[in-house]
């Protein structure tokens, strides 16, 4: 006869292990967090994460998480270090080992070849265990129970692992004092380090913004063919110096003629050019500040003029190009 089964139930209460664990496990903390923050803190070489089955998953996000913190990390296997791999542990580091039972034995083989090496810190379920006994210090990683229904399962000593692991990389990085930007050069390739790293500069450089320009006395035909021939959107009006005069962009030209200014096509650039653009960037600005001026108008803009200290034309910057480069 099959039971009835609450599958959200059952999930709910899974979760409920697991968060009750971490509860229980920031209750704990003790000096030995300190000891350990300070030992990280001080360290001069790497911080070596190390860990069998699910704590070496634990373990290898502890390395990843403190790498693209700033800190310098590596996840060592227990097995390929006794192979050869101990070679990355040197004077100046410090092992970061995780085990629930701390009984592991390929952990365990390889505890006296560390302890020569380098202090150790142990994220451990037991504290009678051998891998505390020979660690400096160790920080309580027990739970009550397993979300297993069976019991068996590494379900919340992992993810009390993992959460331990965060506190102690996140505490180092405020001790530290790291910044939103410290955090983005280390992710250059993801959103949140291109809109904290990308300049302006980055964007415009490699583009050929001559045929974008006209001078204030050129046609209105000059106009049309510059803005044809620069695929911009618009052309920038500058003085003989480089300086901007102005721009004119599609919109301008669509307005000219609606209201007649182009009779004849006798006018000239200046007749009917914006002296004052609604958005300029600067060569060195962040190119997603730009992006929120440049869209976050009651009249969004698609296209700004980029210009240096000296008001001279560097460019323009379109907002095309700016999603483009993934901001």
């Amino acid at each position: 006869m099959q039971l009835e089964f609450d599958e959200l139930a059952f999930g709910a209460e899974v979760l409920m292990v697991e968060s009750q664990a971490i509860a229980r496990a920031a209750q704990r903390l003790t000096d030995s967090f300190r000891e350990a923050i300070c030992l990280m803190n001080d360290c001069r070489g790497r911080i070596i994460t190390t860990g069998v089955g699910k704590s070496g998953i634990a373990a290898r996000k502890l390395a990843a998480t403190l790498s693209s913190t700033g800190c310098p990390a590596f996840f060592l296997h227990p097995a390929e270090a006794m192979h050869g791999d101990l070679g990355i542990v040197q004077q100046g580091d410090v092992v970061i080992a995780m085990s629930h039972s701390g009984e592991s034995t390929e952990l365990n083989d390889l505890l006296p070849y560390l302890t020569q090496r380098a202090p150790i810190i142990a994220l451990v379920g037991n504290s009678a265990s051998t891998l505390a006994q020979r660690s400096q210090v160790v920080i309580d990683a027990s739970v009550e129970r397993e979300a297993c229904p069976l019991l068996l399962a590494p379900t919340a000593s992992v993810v009390v692992a993992i959460a331990l692991g965060d506190a102690l990389a996140m505490t180092l990085q405020k001790l530290r004092g790291r910044t939103a930007e410290d955090y983005a050069a280390n992710h250059p390739g993801g959103r949140l380090g291109r809109r904290l790293i990308l300049r302006v500069a980055d964007v415009v450089d490699s583009q050929d913004f001559n045929s974008a320009t006209v001078t204030p006395d050129s046609s209105f035909t000059d106009v049309v063919f510059a803005l044809t021939a620069g695929h911009f959107g618009a052309v920038a009006v500058l003085n003989p110096e480089g300086t901007l005069a102005g721009i004119i962009a599609e919109a301008d030209m669509r307005r000219a003629l609606m209201e007649g200014l182009t009779s004849g096509f006798a006018q000239r650039a200046r007749d009917f050019m914006n002296a004052v653009p609604a958005v300029t960037a600067l060569p060195e600005e962040l190119a997603y500040t730009v992006l929120q001026r440049m869209t976050e108008r009651e009249r969004p803009v698609s296209v700004a003029p980029v210009l240096d200290e000296a008001m001279k034309f560097r460019g323009f910057i379109r907002v095309n190009d700016l999603v483009r480069a993934g901001l």
